[in-house]
């Protein structure tokens, strides 16, 4: 066991600056999370990134606002930038919940404490450098800057956002994870290029004033969308936008994207080609501590860290491309994954911290069964626009062989300080169901759920099916349901096979795009009709970047520029959540009358057969509207046999 020193973490402090023996810094990030060391975490992933190019580099975690803003000058200048990002979450999903009532813990701050990040927190640190600091060169990136990075609505001010360049006054933005561009960006400017000329970087994107001339690139084609000003004055042309966002975001060879806003030009450059596995070993293999930096000791522990304190991330991306979900968005829909050498040895360095225990949270990612999955023929895939690779039906050139990540399973198991290993990320279910995925060898597809079942459920396997209507399924870019009713049948006899005891919790979702009513109540039957008893409703949230959102906000779906209704005031999202607590005596008699008024006396029957046994359960949730999810099934089928 390491024992570790301060100088071990990048510098927070100027004593910290100095124990390194520096008398400048290069680069000072500024970060609206609590510095923890971990590869898990973004802030520090560019800090160790930006250190492995040779450059002084100290990063401010969660800067105070409220102040003389001494935490913006305590560092001084850089030599050549300042870098700031609002964290691992968007700094609005991190303050709000789903019906915008200010979150009670921060997950990224010691103890959950809230009020160390500002609302759009991006915007706020950037201005205070610019303004204190105008010629400094400010860089932005991050989930909140990536999201963020053209015409945008933002759901907490109801408004439609220009690009967060306007607003923060940065100069630079690099968008999706930030390793590839970084290192063009350093090896240019340590060329001798001024900061002001980096305007070819693969994904990046920037503001041009509308009297410069556009930089050159031979190898790029160029598209125009709708200006901000027109997206303001026209939703449909807003939402036909994101249709070019979206494919150009996840095409292997994408198009250089301009955006009129006001007197400038907003220009997105191409990203980048999927990290190879030498590029993604490189950056997990970074020398981190992985803890939290020694200031917080005394402030008590930080919940995201804690959650994934004994965990593996073994790849990025994600191939889903739900249209609620805004990970392809952020980190691509094509896979990077490690090598196995690289797994084992930061599984190595888990089993060697202080407080292991013997057990492995999670050996996940974004999906926990993508790993190693990619096209079987790549010219195929360079030439695809497609936002998802299984939706609405897997791909035939897609190769999900579960094979590698059953390997990876086993051999981390095989480590001699590992008593078990869990998978606690998310399992695309779907792509274990043989009718669904029909190119794969079932016999293999059998294999991995055994696995998984038998050797890495703690008590719990979470799945998320989100919905039980087709149609709402087919705008989340989902599978029908029925495929959700054919892996609980292949759970549940593998689970009296093995007497294991285990649950299988679905995940759900309210208020979804193309949502109606009565959806909410045939899910609510189905669901009861499984064995399964919602306690908490996960409610839809507007994020920006995804399919979804433009819904919520224009009315059209961006691929069809079909009006597309979605549930908005706060009766519809609460009308529709109700229906997940059909056992509550106090939503029965309303179930009731709104079911008669769709003439659905056959769901009445299916939700309300008998009340004599249903009472309000003390210290159960409220039927408030949130975006949590809880799904619990052992207890309703107890009372069910009785």
């Amino acid at each position: 066991m390491k024992l570790h020193k301060l100088s071990d973490w990048l510098p927070t402090t100027n004593k910290e600056v100095k124990l390194r023996g520096w008398s400048e810094l290069d680069v000072i990030l500024f970060s609206g999370d609590a510095y923890v060391d971990h590869p898990a975490f973004g802030p520090a992933v560019i800090g160790r990134i930006l250190e492995s190019y040779g450059l002084k580099v100290a990063i401010v975690p969660q800067p105070s606002v409220h102040d003389n803003l001494q935490d913006f000058t305590k560092l001084g200048i850089p030599k050549l930038f300042f870098a700031v990002t609002g964290g691992c979450m968007d700094s609005m999903v991190s303050n709000y919940t789903a019906s915008k009532k200010r979150r009670d813990k921060d997950a990224y701050t010691p103890n959950g404490d809230k009020g160390f990040r500002p609302d759009y927190a991006s915007i706020v640190y950037s201005n205070i450098l610019k303004e204190k600091f105008p010629d400094v060169p400010v860089l932005i990136g991050g989930i909140e800057a990536s999201l963020r990075r053209v015409t945008h609505y933002d759901y907490w001010s109801d408004t439609l956002k220009p690009t967060i360049l306007k607003d923060s006054k940065a100069d630079l933005l690099v968008y999706g994870m930030g390793e590839q561009p970084l290192r063009e960006i350093v090896n240019l400017i340590q060329k001798g290029v001024p900061f002001t000329s980096l305007k070819t970087v693969k994904q990046t994107a920037f503001l041009l004033k509308k009297d410069e001339k556009v930089p050159k690139n031979k190898n790029w084609d160029d598209v125009t969308i709708h200006s901000h000003e027109v997206c303001l004055e026209n939703k449909k042309l807003f939402a036909a936008n994101f249709k070019i966002l979206e494919q150009e975001s996840n095409k292997l060879y994408a198009r250089r994207i301009f955006q009129d806003v006001d007197n400038a030009t907003l220009i997105i450059n191409p990203p980048y080609p999927t990290m190879t596995e030498k590029e993604i070993d490189a950056s997990f293999d970074l020398p981190y501590t992985r803890l939290p930096h020694p200031k917080y000791n005394k402030r008590g522990p930080i919940p995201a860290f804690e959650m994934i304190k004994f965990s593996i991330n073994i790849h990025r991306g994600c191939f889903g491309g739900c249209s609620f979900c805004t990970i392809s968005a952020h980190q691509g829909k094509f896979i990077a994954s490690r090598s196995k050498e690289s797994i084992l040895k930061e599984v190595d360095k888990v089993t060697n911290m202080p407080d292991f225990k013997g057990y492995l949270s999670d050996i996940g990612g974004p999906s926990a069964n993508m790993y190693k999955m990619k096209g079987k023929i790549q010219e195929i895939c360079d030439k695809c626009v497609a936002p998802s690779c299984i939706s609405p039906v897997i791909c035939h050139n897609l190769d999900t062989s579960h094979k590698p990540l059953t390997e990876i399973y086993k051999a981390v198991d095989q480590h001699p300080k590992i008593k078990k290993s869990f998978i606690g990320s998310g399992i695309r279910y779907d792509m274990l169901v043989p009718e669904f995925n029909k190119k794969a060898d079932p016999k293999e597809l059998d294999e991995y759920t055994e696995e998984v079942i038998t050797n890495h459920v703690s008590g719990r396997l979470k799945v998320a099916p989100e919905h039980t209507s087709d149609n709402v399924l087919k705008l989340m870019r989902k599978p029908s349901f029925k495929y959700f009713h054919k892996f609980k049948d292949r759970f549940d006899k593998i689970n009296r096979r093995k007497k294991l005891n285990l649950q299988l919790i679905p995940y759900f979702i309210s208020n979804h795009p193309a949502c109606e009513l009565e959806d909410m109540a045939n899910l609510a039957a189905e669901t009861k009709d499984m064995g399964f008893q919602l306690e908490q409703v996960q409610g839809f949230t507007p994020t920006p970047m995804t399919v979804a959102t433009v819904i919520y906000y224009s009315g059209y779906h961006p691929y069809t520029l079909k009006p597309t209704n979605t549930p908005k005031t706060k009766k519809e999202k609460e009308d529709q959540h109700r229906f997940f607590f059909w056992y509550k005596k106090e939503n029965q008699h309303w179930i009731k009358n709104t079911l008669s008024k769709f003439n659905r006396t056959d769901l009445i029957k299916k939700l309300l057969p008998d009340n004599s046994w249903q009472r309000t359960r003390k210290g159960k949730p409220k039927n408030t509207y949130d975006d949590t999810v809880e799904v619990t099934s052992r207890k309703f089928k107890k009372r069910r046999k009785r």
